[in-house]
């Protein structure tokens, strides 16, 4: 490639050096804009937002940020002094274009309302101060919107979804016979990754089906938050918690189609779309459990344009083939690529040949020029970040998409590269020699990116999804008057058995208090009560909710206590985490010690597993536990004999009720020899 001398280029790159210091006209805090959801009370989210359009005093939009550090803040307060909330308001978001972005969470909710001052030093910014007429609640409020057409008017959710619309055209109607009687029977088998849920008068109920579902933890949590906002239908469904995609049955084939929900489509697939679940539960804990989400990544962009890396950059693990490509782009082409692998499980051979990169902060991706996006498993996740931040984004061609990719286009919003990466380094090449047009396209991009991944418009896709669902479910089976009559009855015979069994317990624990143990015990085993009398000190005690609770009052530090989360799931959720966590530990002791044996006898397949006992036990040293999977693991522990983890648990159980039984016998021994000593 010809290139100018460098003399020439130096009154240029002085230029604009200048053009970007130049001043701007100052602030006009009443002529600057503010605008977004979360200025409306009725729109309620885990974190709400709003934005603000710096103007100066001439009128014209600022198209980068003042100088000096912002003046810009945000004050929060309740309406009424007697209503004491917490509410966290962190600093302005500079997007480094002229706008910020507004963020707050609240902890509580607010009955009289809220007084949002925006201000820019001590002067009020537009129509400053802003009130929000209460009630306004906050995000674990169980404070549903009973008309879902009130509730989408509320969030501007948008009349079509192009993708929802797509999915839906190859199912008019669903037949809910044949889902439920054929989706367990095809997809969920042991190995499956399947979950069947519920909804009925907004209560979510699901059932598992298969071993690998633990990401189940992140489609519950965006149904309860939904259904904390607003009434869903009720229907039934299934969610598919794997990478790929699972329908490839064809609309015109007999059977036809079943409507699973995935995270992730393909071209040769018929599953219905859902956000996926990495950017569905960076909204969820915006401001509290994730560093990058959709609103954070918009004000860490890095430096601005003209003073990013004029290189493609790339970092990932190595979940695909076309990765390594890429790593070995870099290293004969270093001047216009840098990429790299930062760990290892499916090309470990590759890892001396390679090397690993070490970890970037992705706040620090957007110091390069130019993001290359190429799928892993299925499609990239990262993608939507990508699009969000201000460097050009170049896309892979890919058969995989996300519930947003429809509404970009290739050399508007992103500049694509063929599928094995032939054209990578030729279109780096391009965008350096064409930098207003890359710069064009990646803010085109980034301006789509910030419309279509709003925090508000994930909550409308994922009620219109369950919306359509249903229309296509009662187009099936609509119910006659009959069969509402009978559900009707049904749902009050199972309120009364509720009260009845209440009532009930209510009972038995008030003769706990106040009679014999073999009183209560007549009514659940009167055979044994005839054994008890109120010499033998017995205590009865109840199981409530899975858990032992002694209806005794028990001194705070006779016992150990043990931390209790008030929610079923992150109980749940812990106890999984700790066996996992178990399981590795055991693994890697197997592993170190040389203990361990495989089922099979050949050398090659010996290697494998050594190797992949290797690769997930690094894995797991250097990232830490939520770098490795717990199917990861249990793969491993089926092709060994040794590292059982069920049986070796088993084994440890026995043995401490043996030695539990042995101290209880030997000390037993030593009573009635010292009885028998000191009689007469």
């Amino acid at each position: 490639m010809r290139r100018l001398p460098l003399a020439p280029l130096l009154p240029l790159q002085l230029a604009l050096l200048l053009a970007a210091v130049a001043p701007e006209a100052p602030v006009s805090a009443p002529r600057s804009l503010v605008w977004g959801p979360g200025l409306r009370a009725g729109v309620v989210l885990p974190v709400r937002y709003f934005y603000l359009q710096a103007v100066n005093s001439e009128g014209q939009n600022l198209t980068r940020s003042p100088p000096g550090q912002t003046l810009f803040k945000v004050v929060i307060k309740s309406l009424s002094p007697k209503e004491l909330v917490r509410i966290h308001v962190p600093k302005p978001l500079d997007r480094n274009d002229g706008t910020f972005l507004m963020r707050y969470r609240m902890y509580e909710t607010v009955s009289e309302g809220l007084k949002i001052e925006v201000l820019y030093g001590d002067e009020h910014v537009a129509q400053s101060p802003y009130i929000l007429k209460g009630p306004v609640y906050h995000e674990y409020c169980e404070c549903p919107e009973e008309d879902p057409q009130t509730w989408q008017k509320t969030l501007s959710c948008p009349a079509k979804e192009p993708q929802i619309a797509k999915d839906f055209a190859s199912f008019p109607s669903i037949n809910l016979q044949q889902m439920l009687n054929e989706v367990p029977e095809r997809f969920g088998d042991e190995r499956g990754a399947i979950v069947h849920y519920t909804i009925l008068s907004n209560l979510i109920y699901r059932r598992s089906l298969g071993k690998y579902t633990d990401f189940k933890m992140f489609s519950d949590e965006i149904l309860l938050s939904l259904a904390r906002k607003v009434l869903l239908p009720d229907l039934e469904f299934y969610v598919n918690l794997g990478d790929w995609p699972l329908e490839h049955r064809k609309v015109n084939e007999t059977p036809g189609p079943l409507p699973i929900i995935s995270w992730c489509g393909s071209l040769d697939s018929r599953d219905v779309i859902l956000p996926t679940y990495d950017i569905t539960h960076s909204t969820l804990e915006a401001m509290r459990g994730v560093t990058n989400d959709l609103l954070s990544i918009q004000g860490n962009t890095g430096p601005s344009w003209i003073n990013k890396t004029e290189k493609a950059f790339f970092r990932g693990r190595d979940s695909r083939e076309e990765r390594l490509q890429l790593v070995q782009l870099s290293k004969d082409n270093p001047q216009l690529l840098d990429a790299g692998i930062t760990g290892y499980f499916f090309f470990q051979e590759k890892e001396k040949e390679l090397g690993k990169a070490k970890l970037i902060g992705f706040f620090d991706f957007f110091k390069y020029k130019y993001q290359v996006n190429v799928d892993g498993t299925v499609a990239a996740y990262r993608y939507p970040y990508l699009m969000l931040g201000d460097s050009l984004v170049l896309k892979q061609d890919s058969p995989y998409y996300e519930h947003f990719y429809m509404a970009l286009k290739p050399w508007k919003h992103y500049v694509p590269i063929k599928r094995n990466l032939s054209d990578l380094l030729e279109k780096v090449e391009w965008a350096k020699e064409n930098d207003e047009e890359a710069k064009k396209i990646a803010k085109e991009g980034q301006l789509t990116a910030r419309d279509l991944l709003q925090p508000h418009r994930l909550y409308c896709y994922y009620y219109r999804v369950l919306q359509d669902f249903c229309m296509a479910w009662k187009q099936e089976s609509e119910f006659t008057k009959r069969d509402r009559a009978a559900r009707v009855i049904q749902k009050a015979w199972k309120s009364f058995l509720n009260v009845a069994v209440f009532q009930h317990f209510k009972s038995l624990i008030n003769i706990r208090r106040q009679g014999e143990p073999r009183q209560i015990l007549r009514y659940i085993n009167p055979k044994e009560a005839e054994l008890l009398d109120a010499a033998a000190g017995i205590n009865v005690r109840f199981r409530l909710g899975g858990f032992w609770k002694s209806t005794e009052n028990v001194m705070v530090g006779d016992k150990k206590e043990s931390e209790f989360h008030f929610s079923k799931l992150k109980r749940k959720q812990d106890i999984e985490k700790k066996r996992k966590i178990k399981k590795i530990e055991w693994m890697r002791q197997m592993y170190y010690t040389g203990t361990l044996e495989a089922k099979s006898t050949n050398h090659e397949t010996l290697g494998l597993i050594h190797t992949a006992t290797k690769g997930l036990i690094r894995a797991f040293e250097d990232g830490g536990i939520d770098s490795v999977m717990e199917w990861e693991v249990d793969e491993v522990l089926n092709w060994t004999n040794t590292l059982n983890f069920d049986e070796k648990k088993a084994t440890e159980n026995k043995q401490a009720q043996r030695t539990r039984f042995s101290r209880l016998l030997h000390r037993l021994l030593r009573t009635c020899s010292s009885l028998s000593l000191h009689d007469p």
